[in-house]
């Protein structure tokens, strides 16, 4: 696997349309910040860290998922960077987008609060 941020992305898309509960995603350190901001901006309901494996629970609203789409910007053979003045706002303010920067894994909104800017990973909406 070339790009496990990518297959994250995936897993969770695909356990949406199959409306299943939860997704398991193979642990690594940035994984973690990026579930850990999924559940503070309200896209999933859950994050249990087991020794090798993310549980992540799915949330639902009328049956929709939460999640409408999610998007993998930079990639491995692509890396896309920015300053901290052209953080994108992912569908008008309603979806965010997902940066790691000198300071960790932010959200949009953090990071240019925090005036840093850096790889932008994804947007999710």
């Amino acid at each position: 696997m070339t790009d496990p941020i990518a297959d994250m992305l995936t897993r969770i898309r695909n356990a949406h349309m199959a409306l299943h509960k939860e997704v398991r995603v193979p642990r690594s350190k940035m994984k973690e910040s990026i579930a850990g901001i999924l559940l503070q901006e309200g896209y999933v309901d859950s994050v249990d860290l087991d020794e090798a494996y993310i549980r992540i629970g799915l949330k639902y609203h009328k049956g929709r998922p939460a999640v409408a789409g999610l998007k993998r910007v930079s990639s491995p053979g692509r890396r896309v960077y920015v300053g901290s003045q052209d953080i994108p706002r992912v569908q008008n303010g309603l979806g965010i987008c997902i940066l790691s920067t000198s300071r960790g894994i932010l959200g949009g909104d953090s990071a240019r609060e925090s005036k840093v800017g850096g790889e932008l990973l994804c947007e999710i909406w």
